[in-house]
């Protein structure tokens, strides 16, 4: 596997993950970094470079990040962006993959982006239930706030420093399991 296409995992990854704490805002920065020509994207993907969908990007991602300061709205959100998640992940995974075959791109987008994307929303969706629930939706800002500064530096870091990214994923998966392992019931 040559360099390219092993940064181009990585990209995916991270933007997986960070799509994971919001749909948009990954899509929004990839869109800016093929349109400012930082990265270049899949022949069939070169649409997300363009300034129609650079501006569009930008309107859903600026909207989702205020729905999410609003308590009870943000749950609804969740219960929404959840199957969304998946299919954000998977094709910010699809559009960034480049030289490997279309059976390989799909199994692993859907495998490593789609379900990425999805374990960290579904965390994220839990946790903010656990806060509406415990304090009346009064922290729900407080937790929409590190989730948006955490899709920002995730997002940023898969752009300009892949490797870096996919590290950050991890750590960030780590954490994940190990809230659960302490919260999960003892047999």
């Amino acid at each position: 596997m040559e360099p390219n296409t092993i940064i181009s995992i990585f990209l995916g990854i991270g933007l997986a993950a960070s799509v994971g704490f919001r749909i948009f805002l990954p899509l929004f920065a990839l869109s800016l970094a093929a349109y400012f020509g930082v990265w270049e994207l899949n022949e069939s993907w070169q649409w997300i470079g363009s300034l129609a969908a650079l501006i569009t990007f930008g309107v859903a991602t600026v909207v989702e990040i205020f729905a999410y300061f609003i308590p009870w709205v943000d749950n609804v959100l969740d219960g929404l962006a959840l199957p969304l998640a998946g299919i954000a992940g998977t094709a910010v995974m699809v559009s960034t993959i480049a030289n490997l075959d279309p059976v390989v791109t799909w199994s692993l987008a859907i495998i490593a982006g789609g379900g990425t994307a999805t374990a960290i929303k579904g965390a994220n969706a839990t946790g903010r239930l656990t806060s509406s629930a415990t304090t009346g939706g009064l922290a729900n800002p407080i937790v929409s706030t590190l989730e948006t500064g955490t899709a920002v530096v995730v997002s940023t870091a898969s752009i300009l420093v892949p490797p870096i990214a996919a590290i950050l994923v991890i750590i960030i998966l780590l954490v994940i399991f190990s809230i659960y392992r302490k919260l999960r019931p003892k047999r």
